[in-house]
Formats: structure tokens, sequence, C-alpha cells
């Protein structure tokens, strides 16, 4: 890992005028010169990464990315193996190493940044976590929060950025959101995510800051959810009529976004890279869409956010929660990018918002993915509309 100087905080880089960037594949999967390999997964791309959040839903497109392009890749991960092992494959053998940390164990986590040139930091939180606690007095059993929200999007991704400007890492690689710039959002969610990038930077300046919008994929918490909804539940309720507006993007362009700034990270530092889909959509519109493919008819109705929260305040409790009270607040507002497409395009080179398009990644619309991870809630599957099967 490269030493920094005493200056390397006054880093002018995001201040230059763009340089030219190859939106070829990552120079890091062809074969270079006395490199071992037959290039990508089987090479060694000259590269380390410490991956924070590997095991959510944007973590494994990451990891498998990483993994693709033979990046040595430091993984943490706070369980077990059965926790991880669906990753374990995206890595040669020998090109990833997992190790237990805690976020309330700085040692833990500099353990695993100690070898990185580039730190990628994923994790993220959308409720609390809760377990039950005995108390002395009826009814004997209480709810305590052990990994709350605000931990979760601000306090541990500060302390990755002070340990990655303490052990003068290379390069840091902050997943927030679209959300995040709305600082008065009435989603807390929203907020904490705004507060994250801001003690990430204050902490590291020359961080890379990612911002998706609402990601959509075969685990999403998006499509998935109105159709498990419909499985519950014979009325879904629209926030607020769902009127609000959001953008989804392809959770799979998002990583491959992320793995285009590993291979040329020092161009993006300090700098910003907004992740959209191609066409944005109201709530209702999605919840109609995801019905045309799945075949369910559930009645959609109307309801305010406030009477959508008495149902949310019973669902939070379960383990991986459908709905909170906090989601509610977040659809009652739009999730967009900070600008349109065109506007993205038009900026001036000096300080310009990257987007997917200027890294070569061109957004996948959601009409194309949807089908793929839907039909499996029709009753009898896809097979239902073929002769034979039935």
């Amino acid at each position: 890992m490269a030493l920094r100087t005493a200056l390397k905080p006054l880093r002018k880089s995001s201040l230059l005028p763009i340089r030219a960037f190859s939106t070829e594949l990552p120079r890091i999967t062809e074969r270079r010169p006395n490199e071992t390999g037959h290039g990508g997964r089987a090479s060694d791309a000259g590269v380390k990464v410490a991956l924070f959040g590997a095991t959510g839903f944007l973590g494994r497109y990451v990891s498998s990315g990483l993994g693709s392009n033979g990046t040595l890749t430091y993984i943490g991960t706070r369980g077990d193996e059965f926790a991880y092992r669906h990753l374990r494959p995206h890595h040669e053998l020998g090109r990833a190493k997992f190790s237990y940390y805690s976020s309330r164990d700085k040692q833990s986590m500099a353990d695993i940044i100690a070898d990185a040139d580039i730190v990628i930091n994923l994790i993220g939180k959308y409720y609390d976590t809760k377990a039950l606690e005995n108390t002395d007095s009826f009814p004997f059993l209480n709810y305590k929060v052990s990994t709350s929200v605000w931990e979760a999007n601000v306090e541990v991704p500060k302390m990755i950025a002070e340990l990655c400007t303490e052990m003068q890492v290379d390069n840091l690689i902050h997943v927030s959101s679209a959300a995040a710039g709305n600082v008065d959002s009435a989603s807390e969610w929203a907020r904490s995510k705004a507060e994250g990038e801001k003690e990430v930077l204050k902490a590291y300046p020359w961080a890379t800051i990612v911002r998706p919008t609402q990601m959509f994929g075969h685990e999403d918490k998006l499509l998935n959810l109105f159709a498990k909804m419909a499985e519950r539940f014979p009325v879904i309720p629209l926030v607020d009529g769902g009127h609000a507006l959001t953008q989804p993007v392809y959770v799979d362009d998002v990583a491959r976004t992320i793995n285009r700034i590993v291979d040329d990270p020092e161009m993006f530092e300090g700098r910003r890279v907004d992740c959209f889909g191609p066409q944005d959509y109201s709530y209702a519109e999605l919840a109609k869409f995801v019905y045309d493919i799945t075949e369910q008819e559930p009645t959609l109705s109307d309801v305010p956010a406030e009477v959508v929260k008495y149902g949310a305040n019973v669902l939070q409790y379960e383990g991986n929660p459908m709905l909170t009270p906090d989601m509610v607040d977040l659809w009652t507002e739009d999730y967009l990018p900070e600008m349109t497409a065109e506007k993205y395009a038009a900026q001036k080179q000096l300080g310009k918002v990257f987007t997917m398009k200027d890294l070569g990644v061109e957004a996948t619309p959601i009409e194309k993915m949807a089908f793929k991870y839907l039909y499996r809630f029709r009753k009898g599957g896809h097979f239902i509309l073929a002769e034979g099967y039935h």
C-alpha cells in the first residue's frame, strides 16, 4: 500500500478537468506483462480491496465483479460461514479472505483494512435491529435496539473513513443514496444517509461517493415487496395514493459502476457518481406493473401515510421487516436523482458529478429484468402460459 505524504488531504483531483476515461471493459480483466493466469478471474489484478457490506443486496453483485476481475478481496462479515458462503464462488481460490469483525470493535475493522489499496463501504440499514431482553416488571420482556439505523448509516461509515485516513489507504468508495440529497426528509433513513456522507467526507475528504436511487433486482425490496404483500394481504395500500416518484436502477448496473471506479480510483477522488434508471415511475405505476406480471389481483387502495403507519408499526417487529414506519415516510417523497439526464450531460467539466453513462454503463430498463424474477409469484409460474404443463 502506497504511503501518503502529509499533504495528501490537499489533493486537487476533484478540482481538475476530467481526463479521458476508457469506457471499455475494465483494464484489469486483461492480462498484463509479467502477470500470472489467463486474465480475468484467474489473474492477479494487482489491486487489493477491503469490502464491507458484501452480504447485502448490492454487496453480492460488487463481490462477483471484483472476483471476475481478479481482485484480491478482503471481505468483512459479522455472521458465520453460512452468512457468506454464497460469496465464495465469486472468487478464485486464494483470492478472497473472509474475516469476522464487529462494528463496535475498531481494531477488528482495522485488521480488514490493513493491507487494502481501496476500501468499499456498502454498510447500511433501513430498520433498527431489535432483540428481546428480560425486564423486572410486566410483561417481563422488552425490545431493545441492538443496531440502530443511525449507527449503521452514520457512525460505522465515519469509523471506516477515519481508519482509512489513519492507515493511509489510497482510496475509499462510500455508497450512499440519492435520498441523501434531501437533508430535510421526513425519513430518518434518508437523513442518516445524508449525515453519513457528511461524516465520511469530513474524515476522508477525497472519498468517492456513489449515490444510487432505489435498486431493483432478483433480491430487491421494491418490486418483490409489492408481490409479497399481495400474497399476504387482499388490499394493498398505496401511501398517499402512490403519487410520489422514483427512478429505480438495476442493482448490477450500480455494481458494474463501482467496479469501473475500482479500475481507476484516482480519477474519482473527491467526486460523486450518481446512479439512476432510464425512467421515473410513481409507486402506483410500479404496483400495477408488478401485478401485470404476477397476475395477482389485490385491491389497490389510496391510504393516507399516517394510516399506513398503523400497519407498519406492527410489521416492523418482523425479523426482516416488510414495512416500517420510516419506509412509509420515505414513500411519501420523490426518490429521484439530483438532476435530469440532460442536465447531467450539460455540466461543465470542472467539478462534474459523474453518472453511470460517463463510466460506460448503460441503465437497464426495469421492463427488461422484472419478469425474470417476478414470474415465480404467478400461480403455476411461467409454465401456466404454455400448453402441456397443466
